[in-house]
């Protein structure tokens, strides 16, 4: 079975959108797009990470989809990003869309999740999500993400769209390998390491003051 990659860029809070500029994603009313352009540095392994897609097929939700399609297509033909995206067979996970135009893009109709579970099963390359903030929500949730390459870069944001919200499934994460920039951006890859095993650093005996804020928390007075 082939493994699913997720790799995204985030700020020190959480946040995803909008990492490559003002224009990405300025919905509901984001204006901090472009956030991550003053820390990349010529270090950065974005092949490594699978940011460009080499030796992946690509699946992206559909607000990525537009963004990319609308560039990358454009740019120059010895950019090798461009051309190895250009080239990259791409799904895409879209409740709305009904045709595509950049070539070698497949629609994924329907529910995404045992369309992913299918395209686990086939031969192939690994699947590689770029971005696509709520299709990386829907599949964490689904257990299917074998692997995160999170970016996290120096920056906090305080609003905008995150990379896991309260749908999120618990889960642990084991650090497999991390790398800081010289900027400051700390490149780390997890994979799923089970379940949360929690513990407590509390005494045996609580005191009377921990017993009294403890039935505080329970009256929702605290």
């Amino acid at each position: 079975m082939r493994r699913l990659i997720a790799s995204t860029f985030v700020s020190l809070d959480g946040i995803m959108q909008a990492p490559g500029g003002p224009e990405g994603d300025p919905t509901g009313g984001f204006a901090l797009g472009g956030w991550m352009f003053n820390y990349v540095d010529e270090d950065m392994d974005i092949s490594a990470a699978g940011f460009d897609g080499k030796e992946r097929e690509l699946l992206l939700g559909r607000r990525t989809y537009e963004i990319f399609e609308a560039y990358w297509p454009y740019q120059p033909s010895d950019d090798p990003i461009a051309r190895t995206l250009n080239a990259a067979k791409k799904y895409v996970a879209s409740r709305t869309l009904t045709t595509l135009h950049w070539n070698n893009s497949t629609l994924l109709h329907g529910d995404v999740v045992p369309a992913i579970i299918a395209l686990k099963t086939q031969p192939g390359p690994d699947l590689q999500i770029i971005g696509s903030g709520n299709l990386i929500q829907t599949l964490q949730a689904a257990s299917l993400i074998d692997e995160y390459n999170v970016w996290t870069f120096p920056v906090v944001l305080g609003r905008g769209k995150r990379l896991f919200g309260e749908t999120a499934k618990p889960c642990a994460l084991r650090l497999v390998r991390s790398q800081v920039s010289t900027t400051g951006v700390v490149m780390s890859t997890y994979v799923p390491f089970g379940d949360i095993r929690p513990g407590s650093f509390a005494s045996a005996e609580p005191s009377e003051k921990e017993l009294a804020r403890r039935k505080k928390m329970a009256n929702e007075m605290w």
